[in-house]
């Protein structure tokens, strides 16, 4: 099975997104280690959507962008090709739900740890400041990102209630724009450039991001036996 996949990069650092599977990524310190890494992230993710995987796979690089982001740190501005197509009704709902789906787990989650407040990371900086360490500070972060997202695409929306909860609302309030299912692309803050289809990859793909953190950390301090796994780690 052929995984098409767009390659972020700075330098050696990599950012691997596989463009079927929204949201799907590997991130390495370089093109060979990242390609390594998506079988798995496939699997991983066919089983988090209740589906078999059909192996062996090959990866296929069909983008390719050169960046000045921090890379290893999973900055990104990257807007694939396919991301500048309208989308069709039946296709918008799917996504939509994938990226509802993906708030309510990272929230099943974060809810199954026992101690929210607990050291789970070492200290370390990162291009937009302290790392997350606690799975609240991971939780936090995780949603807070909902008024930007959908901001960059014009929707007006806010951080407040769960993750699920603001996620919603910011649907509502993309839905409520007449002919949003035309996904222009936009430039939005900091030269960056944005479309509906790039706003819902992104939620999916952050999710993705520290929900694998929060997961990896709190099994290391509480055990698998207490900590959810909806997304199949």
């Amino acid at each position: 099975m052929r995984i098409h996949c767009v390659w972020e990069h700075n330098g050696n650092d990599s950012l691997l997104y596989a463009v079927d599977y929204i949201g799907a990524y590997t991130r390495s310190e370089s093109l060979a280690a990242a390609i390594a890494k998506m079988p798995e992230e496939i699997t991983s993710y066919l089983k988090w959507l209740g589906k078999s995987a059909a192996t062996p796979y090959e990866v296929v690089v069909v983008q390719e962008k050169v960046s000045t982001l921090q890379i290893r740190d999973a900055d990104s501005d990257v807007l694939f090709d396919r991301e500048k197509a309208p989308l069709l009704v039946k296709e918008y709902e799917m996504l939509k739900a994938l990226a509802l789906k993906s708030a309510a787990d990272f929230l099943t989650l974060y809810n199954s740890v026992p101690d929210k407040d607990a050291t789970l990371s070492p200290m370390r900086k990162t291009f937009y400041g302290q790392v997350p360490r606690t799975a609240r500070e991971m939780y936090t972060h995780t949603k807070s990102v909902n008024a930007y997202y959908f901001g960059e695409i014009g929707v007006d929306a806010d951080n407040e209630d769960s993750i699920l909860i603001c996620r919603q609302r910011g649907f509502e309030g993309l839905e409520a724009i007449p002919d949003f299912l035309e996904n222009t692309v936009i430039e939005g803050s900091y030269g960056e450039y944005w479309s509906l289809r790039k706003m819902l990859r992104r939620f999916i793909w952050h999710d993705r991001i520290h929900a694998k953190a929060m997961y990896r950390r709190a099994v290391q301090h509480f055990g698998t036996e207490l900590i959810a796994n909806p997304f199949s780690f």
